[in-house]
């Protein structure tokens, strides 16, 4: 290979790899099954998905609320930044201000396994 290839592939090579990673970051598991509680530190929900969209920003999470064990349980879609993260007594977890009933009363989705996509539940 001579020295114009080789300094090319570096380049592309830099270009799809980081070499540190964004001090902001933070892992999908930060969310991702995460149980969501209100102002009054009552359990709402459970994420259940994270909506990403084409340019990797994340614009939504599905949030199960209600039911027993899966059972009765309704996924709604909530804007990402109406979920933030706080830590009290050294635990961190996800807070919404918003409560079970207005969860429940909310559109729910479903997720349709053939089109990979949330479609709204036909009421």
């Amino acid at each position: 290979m001579d020295a114009a290839a080789g300094a090319q592939q570096t380049a592309t090579t830099n270009d799809k790899v980081l070499k540190s990673l964004p001090g902001d970051a933070v892992t999908i598991t930060d969310y991702y099954r995460q149980n969501v509680y209100d102002a009054s530190d009552k359990k709402i929900g459970e994420i259940m998905d994270v909506l990403v969209d084409k340019t990797g920003h994340i614009k939504a999470f599905m949030v199960g609320v209600g039911g027993f064990l899966g059972a009765g349980e309704k996924d709604v879609a909530v804007p990402f930044d109406a979920v933030k993260v706080t830590t009290k007594d050294d635990k961190t977890y996800l807070v919404m201000n918003a409560n079970k009933d207005e969860l429940k009363n909310a559109l729910g989705f479903k997720y349709d396994s053939s089109s990979t996509k949330w479609v709204a539940e036909n009421k």
